[in-house]
């Protein structure tokens, strides 16, 4: 067997100056003594990657350490501007939208009602959003190195278009991904909104410490985002988590062939938003016409209102055994307009129905992110691609975005300016 290359000089090159940028992200501001410590590079080495980052825009000088033993030393942090992530959510109700720095600040943010009428108009509301933060900013589309869309449905590997999204008119055309492409500029890739709220929860939220953790996305439609051993399952097909499609009923009419369409599954139609009103309706709510309206009138006492609470509960319930006996997740997120809306109503009937039907018993928690949490998922999974973008994609990565982010939030607020720069 021939012995391995050596590593090329441009390689070579490369894995420093992202491994040191990778560094400062995380822990910024830090001096040289400090990357030295870190990396394991040379004085010289580290002395010459932070000029070259400094030169190429992407770490800036700022300001020297100071009240510590021995000479001072130059202080170097990420040059906020030298790079943007621009991140939609786009939801039935609402289209949200952010734009955030290479440090991963926001600073930016819109949402407006998602029009009913045409995938066209959609489009054209994500590029006036585009167009609105990056004039807040003072940059142009241009100036964006990456574009996460957070959508209904999935784009699987090597097709044209989004699949099982019949919560947005026309979504699923074959014209609705360049159209989207054109409007946006940027390079743009098209995530599962579940699977981002799940990255989002990970990376800032309620399952910050959970290494195997499902979240539970009920609203318009209903999903999951699945986290294995720290990293997020998309499945062969991207399809994982889709558990709208799950059929509970197991005496249900099996046709033959395959369907073009799928509409909305089985198991969305007991669960989602429409679900829960009709429920309401059929038990003495005539008057009910939003999930929200319900649950507010379960938590001023309505028996009727509270009985469907505990229906809606029983059959999350059975969704969370089902997902539990195959994945045996430690946490169950509540996440979407429902899970978020109302679980303080749901946590407990839920616990209850899953306790006596399952022997698998996940920890339950509601989503601390709600309506930010699709946003905050598209923005860490942007960081990563830009920074792929700036350093090259085929450079070996230090350490994923997610690492990158968690690790930021942890020394935020526990290192000393001593620890950065001794």
């Amino acid at each position: 067997m021939p012995a391995p290359e050596a590593a090329k000089p441009s390689l070579l090159r490369a894995i420093n100056l992202r491994t040191t940028f990778e560094l400062v992200h995380t822990g910024g501001p830090v001096a040289a003594p400090h990357v030295v410590r870190s990396t394991g590079l040379s004085k010289p080495t580290v002395s010459e990657v932070l000029g070259q980052l400094v030169d190429l825009g992407l770490l800036r000088r700022v300001g020297r350490t100071s009240g510590l033993p021995g000479p001072s030393a130059q202080l170097y942090d990420v040059n906020p501007r030298a790079g943007w992530v621009l991140s939609l959510d786009v939801g039935r109700e609402w289209v949200r939208a952010a734009l955030v720095d290479l440090t991963g600040a926001v600073v930016g943010r819109c949402a407006t009602r998602t029009p009913r009428t045409t995938a066209k108009a959609v489009i054209s509301q994500l590029r006036n959003a585009a167009e609105t933060l990056t004039a807040e900013a003072g940059i142009s589309l241009d100036d964006i190195n990456q574009v996460v869309v957070g959508t209904p449905g999935v784009l699987r590997p090597g097709a044209d278009h989004l699949s099982l999204a019949p919560q947005l008119a026309g979504w699923e055309s074959p014209k609705v991904i360049p159209a989207i492409r054109e409007a946006l500029v940027a390079p743009v890739v098209f995530e599962n909104d579940v699977n981002m709220a799940a990255v989002g929860e990970h990376v800032h939220g309620v399952a910050q410490d959970s290494e195997d953790f499902v979240l539970l996305s009920v609203g318009s439609g209903v999903g999951t985002g699945v986290f294995v051993d720290g990293a997020l399952r998309r499945g062969a097909a991207g399809l994982a988590g889709e558990i709208g499609f799950l059929r509970l009923d197991l005496g249900a009419e099996v046709r033959d062939g395959h369907r073009e369409t799928w509409g909305t599954g089985a198991y969305e139609s007991l669960v989602g938003s429409a679900a829960i009103v009709t429920l309401a309706r059929e038990h003495g709510m005539s008057a009910a016409n939003s999930v929200a309206e319900i649950f507010d009138a379960a938590r001023h006492g309505d028996p009727n209102a509270d009985k469907v609470v505990r229906i809606e509960a029983r059959r999350l319930a059975h969704a969370i055994a089902a997902v539990a006996a195959v994945l045996d997740p430690e946490l169950v997120v509540l996440g979407g307009g429902i899970g978020t809306g109302g679980g303080d109503l749901l946590l407990r009937p839920m616990a209850d129905a899953l306790a006596s039907i399952s022997p698998f018993t996940p920890r339950l928690e509601v989503s601390t992110l709600g309506v930010d949490a699709v946003i905050a998922g598209c923005s860490t999974t942007g960081l990563r691609l830009a920074f792929d973008r700036i350093f090259g994609s085929d450079t070996p990565i230090a350490r994923t975005a997610i690492d990158l982010m968690k690790v930021r939030e942890q020394r935020r607020g526990e290192e000393t300016p001593a620890d950065k720069s001794a």
